[in-house]
């Protein structure tokens, strides 16, 4: 078998690391996916289980992404618990329990009963499996770029981690084409009586195919050596085991980096046609038609935002994207608030505003798996990921929703993701130069 060199990650197999990327990716894919499907039939949903009488409407929107921000809530915990799991036991049976519960819970949703059917314990049971949820995704994350970044060859971190990105796009964006195609094939009863179901429905054979690639899945040699030899050299120095101090500490940057990349990523892939429809009177298809071009922007920059980390750093490639977004948040909504500027350049607006944020995702992943050693990584930057996600992903539409209702400011959505940005880009300029040519430590 060929092998190359890994940097700080020993001998690894060329069929083993690109195992590990379809592998750590076919389950962020169904996460990804679920997430999205939720956002794009939002006032559905609300009107399913959020509102006795069936007609939807802002309030029951709110309530909706109350339900949405909570199973985000859950996301810290889910990476406290399976990422302490993942760091003692292994990152392969860690993502085989994550996916049987996430897949699981995103099954139920399709066979849950309505309010007309169960009344007030519709939006409970709903709560209860966005709870699971968030707990499976929580875990996912961590894992999935633990392999794949401890997997990657020399000088290729950057591109094994955009994978975990890319496949965040490619489930946006089969979440926002079935959505589509469903939308275009049934009448508006059809896809409100029983039409939503089926996204979620098709998580079963999904998940059986993400099984049986993770079963498959060699452990990591980086956690074989840190299991074997906890205090074994990288580089020629002694790694030091790190306290809780150090950990929450780095955690606690890694969420700030990330923060940008969170509210900007949700705010332009997936709460924009719930806002598009409330705010701006937009339709159902022509909200998916700009998410589809949102998230085809988002998956054209990742992967060459990920190659271009690795040659020349990740702190310039990540500010980057975040100073783009802090710039262009406002005058790309205002083109979309224009009814008079023409469908090309509204096209174009959602398209430009996805591919800023794929700047700063591309290299995301590796930085993050930078930060901690082997013997913290699933945990530590499953934490810092899933925190940021939680406050400036889940609350997104909430925040979003209920300040436009307040203040009938439809410029909401720019403002939030600028002022997350600021202070991204406040913590991205602390990262090292030369991080992406040290070895992971272990």
């Amino acid at each position: 078998m060929t092998t190359t060199r890994g940097a700080g990650t020993g001998e690894t197999g060329t069929g083993s690391s690109r195992r590990a990327v379809v592998a750590g990716t076919v389950g962020n894919f169904i996460e990804w996916y679920e997430f999205g499907v939720y956002g794009f039939f939002a006032t559905i949903i609300a009107a399913n289980f959020f509102s006795p009488d069936g007609a939807g409407g802002l309030e029951s929107l709110i309530k909706t992404y109350a339900s949405f921000a909570l199973a985000f809530f859950f996301r810290p915990v889910g990476a406290a618990l399976f990422g302490r799991v993942g760091d003692r036991i292994g990152r392969k049976p860690t993502l085989v329990l994550v996916l049987l519960l996430m897949t699981g819970a995103t099954f139920l949703i399709g066979v849950l009963p309505t309010y007309a059917t169960v009344g007030a314990a519709a939006p409970w049971l709903l709560t209860l499996v966005r709870v699971l949820q968030g707990l499976s995704a929580g875990g996912e994350f961590g894992g999935a770029v633990s392999v794949m970044t401890e997997f990657a060859p020399a000088g290729k971190r950057g591109l094994y981690g955009s994978w975990q990105s890319f496949t965040v796009a490619l489930g946006l964006l089969a979440g926002a084409g079935l959505a589509a195609i469903l939308g275009a094939v049934l009448t508006a009863d059809q896809l409100a009586l029983w039409g939503w179901r089926v996204p979620f429905l098709l998580a079963l054979p999904l998940g059986l195919v993400a099984l049986w690639l993770r079963l498959r899945l060699e452990e990591t040699p980086s956690f074989r050596r840190a299991a074997a030899a906890p205090h074994a050299a990288v580089g020629g120095e002694p790694v030091a085991v790190p306290g809780v101090a150090a950990t929450a500490r780095a955690i606690a940057v890694g969420a700030a980096r990330l923060m940008g990349w969170s509210a900007a990523g949700y705010t332009f892939l997936v709460v924009m046609p719930a806002y598009l429809q409330s705010s701006l009177g937009a339709s159902f298809q022509q909200a998916l038609v700009a998410t589809v071009l949102a998230n085809a922007g988002f998956a054209l920059t990742i992967l060459p935002a990920g190659v271009l980390s690795d040659r020349v750093g990740r702190r310039p490639v990540m500010l980057t994207g975040t100073v783009l977004i802090v710039v262009l948040a406002l005058p790309l909504l205002n083109i979309l608030q224009d009814r008079g500027s023409g469908t090309f350049l509204q096209g174009l607006a959602v398209l430009v505003a996805g591919a800023v944020v794929g700047l700063i995702a591309g290299p995301g992943p590796a930085m993050l798996s930078e930060m901690f050693p082997t013997g913290v990584r699933y945990t530590g930057l499953g934490l810092a990921y899933s925190l940021s996600n939680a406050v400036f992903s889940g609350s997104a539409g909430l925040i979003i929703t209920a300040l436009i209702a307040q203040t009938s400011d439809v410029d909401i959505p720019a403002y939030y993701v600028m002022a997350t940005c600021v202070v991204s880009a406040a913590a991205l300029a602390t990262l090292r130069r030369d991080g992406h040519r040290r070895p992971l430590g272990e």
